[in-house]
């Protein structure tokens, strides 16, 4: 008999309360960068019935309509009247300026905070991220399609998905084990049709597209039996509350920083797409199947108080040599990263992001996802 190992992902959806609070956060960055790409800006949002709180620091040039920007997200993600939580809701904005202290060692360039980042990639999907976020994700994001499309009538914007791996004693990945999905619905739709939906014309197209088995899969969809009160009216938001399911699904390790509405000056955002570029370069140059970065900073200083790669013994070179290959490769300063992976350019919107996750996105040209570095990395290891 065959012996496993499990491993689960989890992914929740833009109308999830927290990814709500999230979307704010980077659309009030989004605002200030587009007017004034210097901004400064931390910006946390706590949502709840009836009530979204804004507040944080930022220091910017322009005006930006918090009270209009709420109000259009909370739209945009599709709460309306009757579900507790709706565009109408109140809005308390309670921001100021960065603190003078922060600023004078950003100002010379330096890093806006001190902390651990880790950034990582590994050979299971062509985008070389872990197939367990993959597939979380991409069930919630054809969820998430139909229920905007009105495809699936009686869903709401509040879901949650899970993914359970069966690995084998090599490490290698057998067969999806389980599958958990809630779903915020209307209360008029019967459970039957619930699992019935949800399994046929969401889970099942994913796993084909991905070329896994539907066999002996355990479902759980909706397991309680009901999900009718849902986002910010069954539950409280808060800005960076879903880190593992912004990165890895926690197959990688984190931080403990947290991305949305921060602008690239803190490391926390900037320093952790910057290590899954280097991760990503260096399994798409062969050198490893699976690597892990850990990148650290001291406020004010620029250059990286340390860098770690751990390969997890999937190496084809000496960890040594690939640390000393990506320092010859990647300016690994604040100012670099921001530079390098067009992190005040406005090519991409932040808030898009915060809606289905920051690392290993196909849908959208994100820098940190290029790999742009493969050749420089090879010369550098001769």
């Amino acid at each position: 008999m065959k012996k496993f190992n499990y491993f689960t992902s989890e992914f929740v959806s833009p109308g999830h309360p927290d990814k709500v609070s999230d979307q704010i956060s980077d659309a009030v960055l989004d605002a200030c960068l587009t007017e004034d790409p210097n901004a400064r800006v931390a910006c946390e949002v706590f949502c709840t019935t009836g009530q979204v709180i804004v507040g944080g620091e930022i220091t910017t040039t322009t005006y930006i309509d918090v009270q209009d920007i709420v109000r259009k997200k909370i739209e945009e993600i599709g709460y309306r009247d009757g579900m507790g939580f709706d565009a109408n809701c109140g809005v308390l904005s309670a921001i100021h300026a960065q603190s003078p202290d922060i600023a004078m060692g950003v100002d010379i360039g330096g890093a806006g905070d001190q902390g651990i980042m880790f950034g990582g990639a590994v050979k299971e999907t062509p985008e070389l991220m872990p197939l367990a976020i993959v597939l979380a994700r991409e069930i919630l994001v054809r969820l998430t399609k139909m229920t905007r499309s009105k495809e699936i009538a009686w869903a709401r914007p509040d879901a949650k998905s899970q993914v359970t791996l069966a690995y084998d004693e090599e490490g290698n990945i057998d067969h999806v084990e389980t599958v958990v999905v809630s779903v915020q619905h209307n209360p008029e739709v019967s459970n039957e049709e619930i699992r019935k939906t949800i399994i046929e014309k969401v889970i099942e197209p994913v796993l084909e597209q991905y070329h896994l088995s539907k066999e002996e899969i355990t479902y759980h969809i909706n397991p309680t039996g009901r999900f009718v009160i849902g986002g910010p009216h069954g539950d409280t938001g808060l800005t960076g509350r879903k880190i593992i399911v912004d990165t890895y699904g926690g197959y990688f390790r984190h931080g403990g920083g947290a991305f949305s509405g921060k602008d690239p000056s803190k490391v926390d955002r900037s320093a952790a797409y910057a290590a899954r570029w280097v991760a990503k370069n260096i399994v798409a140059a062969d050198f490893a199947d699976k690597c892990e970065i850990q990148l650290s900073y001291a406020i004010g200083v620029a250059e990286p108080t340390s860098i770690k790669i751990d390969t997890f013994g999937t190496s084809k070179v000496s960890e040594e040599k690939l640390e000393e290959a990506v320092k010859k490769t990647f300016d690994l300063t604040p100012r670099g990263i921001e530079k390098s992976l067009e992190l005040r350019s406005g090519t991409f919107k932040y808030q898009d992001l915060a809606a289905f996750g920051h690392i290993g996105r196909t849908d959208i040209d994100v820098p940190w996802e290029r790999c742009n570095k493969v050749e420089d990395l090879k010369k550098a290891m001769m």
